[in-house]
């Protein structure tokens, strides 16, 4: 495990590489978001997104969120009314997940199988960066029902694992994971505020 000390608001281009071939060769980064620390993985490689729910012990039937890099690009994995995309529109980046019809091209393995994928574009470069290349797993660090915690020592003892690369930004003003927001019906509902 490498932990890399970084300035949230000064991207390094060293740093970003880096993260990025980690997570093209299938390892697992704990990188910062506008929230609270996430646990990245390529959506396309199902061992790496399997050793995202071993290391939360999140159960295989309870899907994944995936990140972005920008709000243009929430159309490559989600399919968008004009409603959904004036509210996405409005909101991101930011806080928020939103649950939309997924596209084909998000695997199964992400969402438990599940026509509906969580869609989230911080308001954090950073985060946004790793998701540069292909989408990356947006899932709060820490183990599935336990507490939210906002410092990069006390997630990795919490989980007691080894992830392969940890980009640390020190504590984060935050422990309040993003709202979830369901598009896919008639209106917006509150999932997780």
């Amino acid at each position: 495990m490498k932990i890399i000390k970084a300035n949230p608001d000064k991207i390094n281009e060293d740093i970003i590489f880096e993260a990025i071939n980690v997570l093209a060769n299938g390892g697992i980064v704990l990188y910062p978001t506008d929230t609270v620390y996430g646990l990245g993985a390529n959506i396309f490689n199902n061992k790496a997104v399997r050793r995202v729910f071993e290391i939360k012990k999140r159960s295989f039937l309870k899907p994944l969120s995936i990140l972005v890099r920008d709000v243009k690009s929430v159309d490559a994995v989600a399919k968008l009314s004009s409603s959904q995309r004036k509210c996405i529109n409005a909101c991101l980046p930011g806080a928020y997940t939103f649950i939309l019809n997924k596209r084909k091209i998000v695997p199964r393995y992400v969402t438990s199988g599940s026509s509906y994928v969580g869609v989230r574009v911080p308001d954090c470069e950073l985060a946004c960066r790793l998701a540069s290349i292909f989408p990356i797993t947006t899932t709060s660090a820490n183990l599935s029902d336990d507490k939210v915690l906002s410092n990069p020592c006390e997630i990795l003892e919490q989980l007691d694992c080894e992830v392969d690369l940890v980009i640390d930004v020190g504590n984060l003003n935050s422990s309040k994971a993003s709202s979830i927001i369901d598009l896919t019906g008639l209106k917006p509902k509150i999932i997780r505020d």
